[in-house]
């Protein structure tokens, strides 16, 4: 669907969904974004898309009174990257990241499926092609921070050839 499910939001903070004629809660927009579906949430006086502010309180929801998906050494992390210069590209990297994951588990629930009729072939290419972009990833994150590849050694580290030849 490309058309996004309205959500009027009112000054006693109820939620309406116009399309099921009916008052929501944050659980009933969790569950419809967890199906598929795109909202906005608008506020019903001014008119103010006030989205952001609804998916924040459904994540805070989730994080406080479910199983959490972000640790608090991530938060602490994403906490200092607000108002750095490199604030832009974190939000471009987490959402790859997040994309690449979905992507992922799409295809490996479609491996599993081939898995039934040729066991393990399909998770080894996974597997391979895993590590491929994990290291594409970590390799850029690491270039944009100026910080030496994992197989590059920083020069006059304790791997440079002066170190070794001393007795």
């Amino acid at each position: 669907m490309s058309d996004k499910r309205v959500i009027k939001k009112y000054a006693n903070r109820r939620l309406y969904d116009a399309t099921a004629s009916r008052h929501v809660t944050l659980d009933d927009l969790r569950k419809l974004i967890v199906s598929g579906e795109k909202i906005q949430v608008v506020d019903d006086k001014s008119g103010e898309d006030v989205t952001r502010a609804t998916l924040l309180q459904i994540i805070a929801e989730q994080e406080q009174f479910a199983t959490p998906v972000l640790s608090t050494e991530l938060m602490e992390t994403v906490i200092r990257f607000y108002g750095n210069p490199v604030q832009e590209m974190l939000t471009r990297y987490l959402e790859q990241s997040v994309g690449t994951v979905l992507r992922q588990q799409q295809t490996l629930q479609a491996q599993m499926a081939k898995a039934l009729e040729t066991p393990l072939a399909p998770i080894a290419d996974l597997a391979r092609q895993n590590m491929a972009l994990l290291s594409t990833m970590q390799s850029s994150v690491l270039s944009a921070f100026g910080m030496p590849k994992p197989d590059e050694t920083p020069k006059g580290g304790p791997d440079s050839s002066d170190e070794k030849n001393k007795p």
